[in-house]
């Protein structure tokens, strides 16, 4: 049904104010916006001037006041301790008034910032919500984080206080958090006026006489505070990305136009409403984690899952499975990077199979690009609708997507479907003109931005005007490239860094990948573009292998070279394959391209404090490292 899709888009671009000013009647307004958006603010306009609310009342209170107090608001499934625990609509107002109240009894007040460093335990949530209620600015780090890390987002964002736990859990490990909180707290110029630790039975903390006391007992002995109304422009969270400059860049979410932004996306986007199962098997330290484990599912009444655990090792690669079947979740979104470890481990889902997913309608795939093999992989085995969308932490939502509550239209695996109603998508090229239909350019977005995306960076709005708003006047610069087909589909090919000049051909290295993932060995690749006396640049491929896979690595090593060549041709140049044991990657599962290209590059690099294990750089290293360089399949 294209024309459900169709209709609202056009209905969109038709009166975008409108259309936007009838989705924000779904939320709970103390005040009522004076208007949609207002041109004059901020550094390109700012959505529902004039509104007050509370971000936290339309997540929590509005469905208790509505007779849905029982009904199961969070589902905590830790696959460390085996635990699972379920808090109602009613339970989790409760906690998240009292932990207010705890706050505000201590001096946290509207327009505080909270730091909040925990793991994925309910706590983590509960701070987040307690930090809304009271008007106060959330920033989540995401927990275990480096201690200079963390100093930096401590100096940056200036918190009155931090939320933080005594440990987190990593399978076969223990991570301390308390000590790396200790050494950021002493690091930062700036020092928060106490800390609330969540005491872990896995490893209790010392506390530091005055500055330290244990969550719980504060929450138990406070009284709940009700909710303080913002205004709409207000933020609501700052979520830190690592910057180019040293400084990190705090992307500032506003409380109006996040909450009807995210409200509408539940619907639209993934077909969830209230009383469905909905789980985003991320992390609260990241962007969909904030959007789709906390805010989304629970503006829009549904039961959300925070889970403590991994795809594969917790304790194997059917542990997603489990978690649906158990739970009867209804939709479900990851990472690619997810996918593909399952399907490493359990190509032919015989995990899968011991599990009850009749109630999963879909699976949404978001955060780097998903090559059409992994789509197509788990459409067959799950024989329903796999989704892969495009967004970033600035947009806080979809930018393309495929939309179940308007009927889904056909998936063209390897694209992220169409623009979402809001985005005006458009293709540039390097000068700023407008490509044809099927040719690649920078990926941008006329500008305003709908409601949810960053107005502006915290305290640095000449830092977002730069960063965003500069290479391409008008317009918000994704720093993707890709292109739109004659149907209308957008393909998003790679950041603009990894588009490759060979020879004076601008090239793709996603399109390389998606090559090399089809290969019935590959479990997930990534291609870089490196150094080239004579070419400029030319691509190196990285391959990780399935389980039990015995081929001769210099076999397949041609057999990949011979691909690309075949379906992409001799100007890719692509000469070089090499197997590794697997790819280095941040927490939240995307591959660290530009560090594997600066070391096959001979470049000094630094560790990224994202990295999910460090030693996986070293074993790169020793492949790609100038100093011994790859094999080359035969060829020119």
């Amino acid at each position: 049904m294209a024309g459900g899709y169709d209709a609202t888009y056009a209905a969109w671009r038709a009166n975008p104010e409108g259309w936007w000013s009838a989705r924000a009647a779904a939320i709970d307004w103390e005040v009522p916006p004076r208007a949609a958006f207002d041109p004059t603010l901020g550094v390109y306009g700012r959505w529902f001037p004039g509104g007050r609310l509370n971000t936290c009342f339309n997540a929590l209170d509005r469905h208790v006041a509505a007779g849905l107090g029982d009904r199961p608001a969070l589902i905590w499934d830790s696959a460390m301790t085996g635990r699972v625990e379920t808090l109602s609509y009613a339970q989790l107002t409760d906690r998240v008034a009292r932990l207010a109240g705890a706050l505000a009894a201590r001096g946290v007040a509207r327009g505080d910032r909270v730091i909040v460093y925990m793991p994925m335990v309910p706590e983590a949530v509960i701070a987040m919500l307690a930090c809304a209620r009271l008007g106060a600015i959330h920033s989540v780090v995401f927990g275990g984080f480096a201690a200079a890390e963390l100093a930096s987002r401590i100096a940056d964002a200036q918190p009155k206080a931090i939320v933080s736990a005594s440990c987190g859990l990593e399978p076969g490990r223990i991570v301390p958090y308390k000590p790396l909180l200790d050494a950021a707290i002493a690091l930062s110029p700036h020092k928060p006026a106490f800390c609330l630790i969540l005491q872990r039975p896995e490893r209790v903390c010392d506390l530091a006489p005055g500055r330290d006391e244990d969550l719980r007992a504060a929450e138990d002995a406070a009284e709940p505070h009700p909710c303080v109304p913002v205004e709409a422009t207000d933020p609501l969270y700052i979520l830190y990305t690592s910057g180019t400059t040293g400084r990190p860049k705090g992307i500032v979410r506003d409380n109006g136009g996040h909450a009807v932004a995210l409200a509408n996306s539940m619907a639209m986007l993934y077909g969830a409403g209230a009383g469905d199962v909905f789980w985003a098997a991320s992390d609260v330290g990241w962007v969909v984690g904030h959007s789709y484990i906390v805010y989304g599912p629970l503006l829009a009444g549904c039961t959300t899952i925070v889970y403590e655990g991994k795809p594969v090792g917790t304790p194997d690669a059917g542990a997603f499975w489990r978690v649906c079947g158990q739970h009867g979740v209804k939709a479900m979104f990851t990472a690619p990077t997810a996918i593909r470890a399952i399907k490493r481990e359990d190509p032919e889902g015989r995990l899968m199979a011991r599990h009850d997913l009749a109630r999963l309608e879909a699976l949404f795939l978001a955060g780097e690009r998903c090559d059409p093999d992994t789509v197509l992989w788990a459409e067959t085995l799950l024989r329903r609708p796999v989704i892969d969308h495009w967004w970033q932490t600035e947009t806080g939502w979809a930018i393309t997507g495929n939309f179940r509550g308007l009927g889904l239209f056909p998936t063209r695996p390897g694209s992220g479907g169409k623009p979402s109603p809001g985005y005006d998508l458009r293709v540039l090229d390097e000068a700023g003109r407008e490509v044809p239909r099927g040719t690649i350019g920078d990926l941008v977005v006329k500008l305003p931005l709908p409601p949810s995306c960053v107005p502006t960076l915290w305290n640095n709005d000449q830092g977002f005007r730069d960063a965003y708003l500069s290479q391409h006047p008008g317009h918000y610069t994704t720093a993707d490239a890709g292109m739109i087909d004659e149907d209308g589909y957008v393909w998003v090919m790679s950041r603009t860094d990894d588009i490759i000049n060979v020879a004076g051909h601008r090239l793709s290295t996603g399109a390389m990948e998606e090559v090399l993932a089809a290969h019935p060995d590959v479990a997930e690749c990534a291609v870089v573009g490196v150094k080239d006396a004579l070419k400029g640049q030319v691509p190196l491929g990285l391959v990780v292998l399935k389980a039990g896979v015995t081929k001769d690595e210099k076999t397949l090593e041609a057999e990949l070279v011979a691909m690309v060549r075949d379906r992409i041709g001799p100007v890719a140049a692509f000469r070089t394959a090499r197997v590794v044991p697997r790819l280095p990657k941040t927490r939240s599962g995307k591959v660290l391209r530009a560090t594997i290209r600066k070391i096959a590059d001979g470049q000094d690099y630094t560790v990224p404090p994202t990295i999910d294990d460090p030693a996986s750089l070293e074993e790169i290293k020793s492949v790609v490292a100038p100093a011994g360089p790859p094999l080359r399949a035969p060829g020119p």
